[in-house]
């Protein structure tokens, strides 16, 4: 069928016979529908549309009549289906007049380039309409603005059309009505203006800009635009309307918005002004948007890429004067006249693509600034003029969203239906930002899936050599454009560069100076910056990947030398990470985490005992840094290589590779075992002290005696402190919170001693917990607050994942229950971004228990299964998978659900068994009581007091549970029973 709501509703059947939908609201119901054909419209939209404000009472019977009815007149050729969120319209966009109008519309757009394809396009879309549009919707005053306003749009821009296919004699009666309706738009007035030149009637062109100018100021008190401003001084010069100063550009001009800017201010006082930038950041244009920009002086354009003698740069500038009489003077007589033509001239003189004659260019536009004070220069080079004035304004590749803008809308002039793909953003990433190549990339979609597009970027310059046929030769592939900069340095500025590209994420002198083995390369550094060949921020020199991938088919093997400056970096940093100087190393590291990548990768293949000893001091860096799952299938792929057995003297390294090469799916228990009979007989001290406690992270606490742990961790502070904190965690899971809490406050001293923030925060953690459970709420905040400033420092995600939802309980159970949401949001987003799904189930059932407890039992289920779903098969989900299970009782009691409920507790005391303590037994007791009665109630709370060491009343569950035993029996009763409680063992618990 075929749809018309641009007028009064209009159904006709695909042979052409009319179809009458029934009367207002039928049509009315169709017109919601059709504005979203193909898509559901919500039936809380529908009501709203059909009733307004008011809607009668029985709202969602009665909607489903009018669809029922509304099915009944379009069958059999277009359905309504109905979907949980609404109902669905079975029809194709394009076969409503509104979606064709606004799909040509856009076609227009994009083939702007050749008018007379525009304007045939546009005069389609404009056919379609019949009258105003959404007649029949009366109430929808929004959409149909929108849709007037595009057809308005696509008017001017059919006028523009006819305009430059030379019809604009013929254009002046209909811009005269559309004025009337529209007497503010500049941009008809200025098209009036050029048809009635156009017509031979220029007196009447200057009476319509002085009509313009006395409307804009009587009805909004503002002076015509620049662009109207300008074209009237056009005619009163006589000139032809819209002789371009400026290379007219064919596309969208996206992003720039704070080089723009900076550009204007500049000019305003600065009368050289650079751009500088490796080649296709996007110079030209950059410099093209902001000459247009500028209100005065006049802009003149020289294209200076074609120019090969530093002689002619005068000539071109001549020509793009129009003063061609010049060509025929000798070389000196042009430099010499070009003064004399610019000297009483206020005038912006646009230099583009100066690098490869920038000495020529820089001694021009010297003598220009000196004898022409009305004369601005504004150049495009890859590096400066170096010229006294010169003010530099840095063209760096496109951030992250504007480049995925470019990208989209440079794609929909290939593919008018692109709406975007996921992999967009990594594709404008591994392509540097630049716009070139990013144009380039988007033109491939005409023949390429987005998906195949990024995986054929490694061979860039093969897949980006399709370039715009009017372009220069070097602009047209992204090839050209890099070979142009390679073939301005000179052989030691391309020796280093090649040895350059070892380094996979930027270097500073000392790694280029250890690694390039090339003497002084301070100076050559400075050259390859200076002609945007490399790019320094912060003491650290980075090559453009798209550089890098060009450059790297010469160089030299670098690998061995550069893998041996990181690992000495690495060793060296190494005990900085464990004390007051952990963030200053952790930064530096950080800023060296590809290259410490790439080195690692390299020792892998080639001497696996080396990266052993890199794997050692990089394992605390990771942990630190919430990134030690990243690497399974590298140190899977180390300890194939390294064997069995640990080379003699790496035992700890080789520990600390198996921990990386656990996934925490708990698939690997020889790996296990053999690591536990590696550590069971090694004798110590450790080197690497945190050994211990990463290794029982990955494989779960361990049954080593006390006092070879002792052993190993030596007579160094910081180990006891682990170990301490380590015996802490063990005592808590054991039910011995008063000897937790000695642990950890001896482990809090001797981190405050050593300076250590991520000692301190695991210490604080818990001790925040601990005052709380003794209703000491604003100590336990005073705790957390503090730890949670330590590993904020440190921008360690998993433990500020841990105490934001420790923090977030702790106002949960004091009743705010937003704040509590809060943290548990920001806990999910962290660990979320950092890949921990043990965390992510852990906030998760936090937000389940705000919404449980704040009575959203619906949304409350939702996170505790998704909690579920996140949990992993290994030894620290165990706690949160018991805890999902109780919160998915506790929903299913609040419900009324009593069955399901101790289903689901009865589920999550079996598997807490197999957790690590008996915490989580205690949590299932507590749940089973909630659903018990009164005697055996009192009973279980008995038994989750034994097994915690200490009672639970902080958690308003418990609480509850509680308070209702104690009122169904007698105070001796409760008492007895729950007495009695505390000798039962975990089986019975396990059992009930």
């Amino acid at each position: 069928m075929r749809f018309g709501i641009l007028g009064p509703l209009e159904v006709r059947t695909d042979d052409g016979r009319p179809v009458d939908p029934g009367g207002p609201r039928p049509r009315a119901l169709l017109t919601l529908l059709l504005l979203d054909a193909g898509r559901t419209v919500s039936a809380e939209r529908l009501v709203d549309g059909l009733y307004g404000t008011r809607p009668p009472a029985g709202a969602a019977n009665a909607l489903q009549s009018q669809v029922s009815r509304l099915r009944r007149r379009l069958a059999p050729h277009t359905g309504i289906e109905a979907t949980p969120a609404g109902y669905r319209i079975l029809t194709a966009p394009d076969t409503v007049d509104a979606h064709l109008f606004e799909q040509l519309a856009a076609q227009a757009r994009a083939v702007a380039a050749d008018p007379r394809q525009a304007a045939a396009r546009l005069a389609d879309a404009l056919a379609l309409w019949r009258g105003p549009a959404l007649s029949d919707l009366p109430d929808a005053r929004a959409e149909a603005a929108r849709l007037e306003e595009l057809r308005l749009s696509a008017l001017q821009d059919r006028i523009e059309a006819d305009l430059a296919l030379g019809g604009g004699p013929g254009l002046v009666p209909e811009l005269r009505t559309l004025l009337a309706a529209h007497p503010l738009s500049e941009r008809l007035y200025g098209q009036l203006m050029r048809a009635l030149w156009a017509d031979g009637r220029p007196a009447e062109a200057l009476r319509a800009y002085e009509e313009a100018r006395r409307t804009l100021a009587d009805e909004l008190g503002a002076d015509p635009s620049p662009e109207l401003a300008a074209l009237h001084l056009e005619l009163l010069q006589g000139a032809e309307p819209g002789r371009p100063r400026l290379p007219v550009q064919l596309t969208r001009f996206v992003g720039r918005e704070p080089e723009l800017a900076r550009i204007a201010a500049l000019l305003t006082d600065s009368r050289l002004v650079t751009l500088t930038g490796p080649g296709g950041a996007g110079k030209t244009r950059l410099a093209i948007e902001a000459a247009a920009a500028l209100d005065s002086p006049a802009p003149c354009f020289v294209e200076l890429a074609p120019v090969t003698d530093g002689g002619r740069i005068a000539y071109a500038v001549l020509a793009a004067l129009g003063m061609r009489d010049g060509f025929r003077s000798p070389a000196t007589d042009v430099t010499d006249r070009l003064p004399a033509v610019l000297e009483d001239r206020e005038l912006l003189l646009v230099l583009d693509n100066c690098e490869h004659l920038v000495e020529d260019a820089a001694r021009l536009a010297s003598l220009l600034l000196s004898t022409c004070p009305g004369v601005r220069i504004l150049a495009t080079s890859r590096e400066s003029l170096g010229i006294t004035g010169e003010v530099l304004v840095p063209v760096p590749p496109l951030p992250p969203e504007p480049a995925v803008r470019l990208f989209l809308d440079r794609a929909r002039a290939v593919r008018p239906d692109f709406v975007g793909h996921a992999r967009v953003a990594d594709v404008c990433a591994a392509l540097d930002g630049l716009p070139l190549a990013i144009e380039l990339a988007a033109a491939r979609l005409r023949t390429l899936t987005p998906d195949e597009l990024a995986d054929r970027l490694d061979d860039r310059f093969r897949l980006l050599s399709r370039g715009d046929r009017s372009k220069a030769p070097r602009h047209r592939t992204l090839r050209a454009v890099v070979e142009w900069s390679w073939d301005l340095l000179d052989e030691e500025e391309r020796e280093l560069a090649r040895r350059l590209t070892v380094f996979s994420g930027g270097a500073t002198l000392e790694a280029v100076e250890a690694v390039c083995g090339l003497p002084y390369p301070e100076d050559v550094l400075a050259s390859l910056v200076e002609k945007s060949f490399l790019e320094v921020s912060e003491g650290r020199y980075r090559m453009l990947e798209t550089i890098r991938a060009f450059v790297a088919r010469e160089a030299p093997d670098l690998g061995d030398a550069h893998a041996a400056y990181f690992l000495r970096l690495a060793e060296r940093a190494e005990p900085h990470l464990r004390g007051a100087e952990q963030l200053p190393w952790l930064a530096r590291l950080a800023a060296e985490s590809a290259d410490l990548d790439t080195a690692l990768r390299h020792l892998v293949r080639h001497d696996p005992a080396g990266a052993l000893r890199l794997v050692g001091p990089l394992s605390w860096f990771w942990r630190l840094r919430g990134v030690h799952g990243e690497r399974v299938a590298t140190a899977r792929e180390l300890l194939a290589a390294a064997g069995e057995e640990p080379p003699p003297g790496l035992e700890e390294e080789y520990v600390l590779c198996a921990i990386s090469a656990l996934s925490g799916a708990g698939e690997e228990p020889e790996l296990i075992a053999r690591v536990d009979d590696v550590l069971a007989a090694y004798r110590g001290p450790l080197r690497l002290p945190y050994v211990l406690v990463l290794w029982a992270v990955a494989a779960g606490p361990r049954p080593a005696a006390d006092d070879h742990a002792l052993a190993l961790a030596g007579g160094s502070p910081w180990a006891h402190a682990l170990l301490d904190v380590g015996l802490g965690f063990r005592a808590q899971f054991a039910g011995r919170p008063r000897e937790a809490e000695e642990f950890f406050t001896r482990a809090l001293h001797a981190f405050r001693a050593t300076g250590d923030r991520w000692g301190l925060a695991n210490c604080l953690d818990p001790l925040g917990m601990f005052a709380h459970t003794r209703g000491e709420t604003g100590r336990a905040l005073e705790l957390l607050d503090e730890g949670l400033a330590h590993v904020r420092e440190l921008a360690a995600p998993e433990e500020t994942a841990d105490l934001l939802r420790t923090r977030g309980i702790v106002l949960l159970h004091r009743g705010d229950a937003a704040g509590a949401e809060g943290h548990f949001e920001e806990a999910l987003t962290l660990a979320r971004g950092a890949g921990l799904p043990d965390k992510v189930a852990a906030a998760r059932r936090g937000l389940g228990d705000v919404a449980r407890l704040s009575g959203d039992t619906a949304r409350a289920r939702v996170q505790y299964e998704d909690a579920l779903r996140e949990c992993a098969a290994n030894w620290f989900s165990v706690g949160e998978t018991v805890r999902a299970l109780i919160g998915l009782g506790r929903t299913a009691a609040a419900e009324g659900h009593t069955e399901e409920a101790v289903d689901w507790f009865r589920q999550a005391a079996g598997l807490a068994v197999e957790g690590p303590g008996d915490l989580e037994l205690a949590d299932a007791a507590e749940a089973l009581a909630s659903v018990a009665v009164p005697e055996r109630a009192a009973e279980l709370l008995g038994a989750a007091a034994a097994l915690r060491g200490a009672g639970n009343a902080f958690d308003p569950d418990v609480v509850r549970t509680e308070r209702h035993a104690r009122a169904e029996l007698p105070a001796r009763a409760y008492d007895k029973a729950f007495e009695q409680g505390r000798a039962l063992r975990s089986a019975a618990v396990s059992e009930r």
